[in-house]
C-alpha cells in the first residue's frame, strides 16, 4: 500500500519533531491538540494512494443498498453516503476527564463533489477559546476562525491537518462529516443491535470497533492524513462505535468513542480523557454553497506561533 504524502512548499509536513509542533501550535488555542477541550476539562477498501479520499463521491461498484452482512454494511457507508452529493450534519462532542465534563455542539454541511465542508461549533464556557469556532475542511487542510488570541478578528488560520497531533479529528470540538464516515472504513467488528427510527426514518443500528490506521489505509490520499495522525494519538486503538444506516446503506448517525492521555505519555486511567463524538446526517443531496475563505482573509502561523503578515 502506498499513501500519497506529498505536500506543497507552502504547507509544512508533520515530519518535524514534537517540540517544533508544540511551539508552532501552542498559541492556536482551539486547534492545538484539543487545547479547548483540555482547558474545559481541567486536564493537561481501496488501499492505494488514489483510493477515494474521505469525503469523496466514490466510483466504487458498491451498490447503494444496505448489505446483509453487518461488517460490509458499515464499511460501505462512507462510499454510499458520499454518492448522495451532500449532507447537512449536526455534531455533538463530549469530553470527560475525571469528574469534569465539557460539551461542544455544532452544525454544518459537506459537499462530497467539491470535497469541502463547513462546521460552526459552540465552545463551552471555560475553554481556551470562547464563543463560536468556524471550521472549513478539505482533504488534508483545515481553515479555522476564532482559533486563538494572536489571530486578528475576522481572519482565518490555514493548517495542514498533520500540524495537529490528532489530525483534527476532534481538535475543535467536532468531527467533520467526511472523517467520521471515513473512519468506518476501518471497522473490524460489527453486529446488529436492532431496528430503530430516527427523525421518522427506519434505521438499522450497529455497534462494534474500528481501527483508525486501517481506515486511513482504506481511504488513501490526503483524506487519510487526519485518520493516520489520530491513529497514533489515541490510546485505545480498538475504537468503539455505533452507526445507524438506512435502507440505502447511507449513514444517518454515527457515534465514535475516543480516548487519549491528558498527561503526555501517561497510561494511568486517571489521566485518560474520554471523548464521545456523535454526528447526525440529514438532507442527503440537498445543494449546498461552500467555498474556501478569501485568500486575503487567511493567515498562516509561523514557528513562533505568530500569524504571518
Amino acid at each position: 500500500m502506498t499513501t500519497n504524502s506529498t505536500t506543497t512548499n507552502s504547507t509544512p509536513t508533520f515530519s518535524t519533531t514534537a517540540a517544533r509542533s508544540a511551539r508552532l501550535l501552542g498559541p492556536v488555542a482551539a486547534a492545538a491538540l484539543l487545547a479547548a477541550t483540555l482547558s474545559a476539562c481541567g486536564g493537561a477498501s481501496g488501499g492505494s494512494a488514489d483510493a477515494s479520499p474521505a469525503g469523496t463521491a466514490s466510483q466504487s461498484p458498491v451498490a447503494d443498498k444496505l448489505a446483509d452482512d453487518p461488517l460490509t454494511a458499515v464499511r460501505n457507508a462512507a462510499d454510499i453516503t458520499g454518492r448522495t452529493g451532500s449532507v447537512q450534519a449536526a455534531t455533538q462532542l463530549t469530553t470527560e476527564s475525571g469528574a469534569k465534563q465539557a460539551d461542544f455542539s455544532g452544525s454544518g454541511s459537506y459537499d462530497y463533489g467539491k470535497r469541502i465542508g463547513r462546521l460552526e461549533v459552540q465552545v463551552p464556557p471555560g475553554a481556551a477559546t470562547t464563543g463560536k469556532v468556524v471550521e472549513v475542511v478539505e482533504p488534508g487542510i483545515v481553515f479555522l476562525q476564532n482559533s486563538g488570541a494572536k489571530v486578528p478578528a475576522g481572519k482565518w488560520v490555514k493548517l495542514d491537518v498533520r500540524q495537529l497531533a490528532d489530525g483534527n479529528l476532534i481538535s475543535n470540538g467536532a468531527t467533520d462529516p467526511a472523517t467520521a464516515a471515513a473512519a468506518l472504513r476501518g471497522v473490524q467488528q460489527a453486529s446488529v443491535v436492532g431496528d430503530e427510527t430516527l427523525n421518522g426514518v427506519p434505521l438499522k443500528h450497529y455497534k462494534g470497533t474500528l481501527d483508525l490506521a486501517k481506515a486511513a489505509d482504506a481511504t488513501g490520499g490526503q483524506g487519510a492524513y487526519g485518520l493516520r495522525m489520530a491513529a497514533a494519538t489515541f490510546t485505545v486503538k480498538d475504537v468503539p462505535f455505533e452507526a445507524w444506516l438506512d435502507a440505502q446503506g447511507r449513514l444517518n448517525k454515527v457515534t465514535e468513542f475516543f480516548t487519549f492521555a491528558g498527561v503526555a505519555g501517561s497510561k494511568d486511567a486517571k489521566d485518560q480523557v474520554k471523548v464521545t463524538s456523535s454526528l447526525t446526517f440529514s438532507d442527503f443531496g440537498k445543494p449546498v454553497q461552500l467555498s474556501e475563505p478569501p485568500a486575503a482573509d487567511v493567515v498562516e502561523m509561523t514557528e513562533s506561533g505568530s500569524p504571518t503578515k
